[in-house]
């Protein structure tokens, strides 16, 4: 893989209450909305699990006090678009607070809510296949040994991109460096 592919490091979090998932509604770059599991972009000075904390507060008030463990780890790499997006998804064992549209410094959250889910595959229909399928494959089989999926998008347009299944890119470290 070439050295000018920008890279980032991605945290997703499952938070469960009741059997309902904590989703956030995002406002993407073009106006679009879609909804997802909070989380975001990790820094490069944090470790996988505090900068998910740290987004999963800022996007919806609520503080993880422990984590589960990692349930699976994505991979999407945008060919025409130069950049590869390396994601590990952890499970939330405990937290506190009161879910609410937190206090995201990026303005990307605009709600949060508790889904049930009967309602998690509507909530996800506008989402990318690469967040859609894990998630919903995950609350569908919650299997206890985290798994790999990787995705290639090619297109340089939002009308225009596919997205296809691809192999884990080999020699890629899960954490995207």
């Amino acid at each position: 893989m070439s050295e000018d592919v920008r890279r980032w490091r991605v945290g997703g979090a499952i938070v469960e209450s009741d059997r309902r998932l904590a989703l956030v509604r995002n406002v993407r770059r073009d106006g679009r909305f879609d909804w997802t599991t909070p989380g975001g972009v990790i820094e490069a000075h944090e470790d996988v699990l505090t900068g998910l904390g740290r987004e999963v507060a800022e996007e919806t008030g609520l503080v993880v006090e422990h984590w589960h463990g990692l349930c699976y780890q994505v991979q999407v790499q945008a060919v025409d678009l130069g950049w590869l997006l390396t994601v590990e998804v952890h499970r939330a064992r405990s937290f506190t607070g009161d879910l609410c549209t937190g206090d995201d410094p990026d303005g990307i959250v605009v709600e949060a809510e508790w889904t049930t889910p009967d309602r998690l595959a509507d909530r996800l229909a506008s989402t990318q296949p690469w967040v859609r399928e894990p998630l919903l494959g995950w609350v569908d089989g919650r299997w206890e040994e985290p798994r790999r999926f990787a995705y290639r998008m090619l297109g340089t347009e939002l009308g225009s991109i596919s997205v296809e299944d691809a192999p884990w890119l080999e020699g890629t470290p899960p954490d995207g460096t």
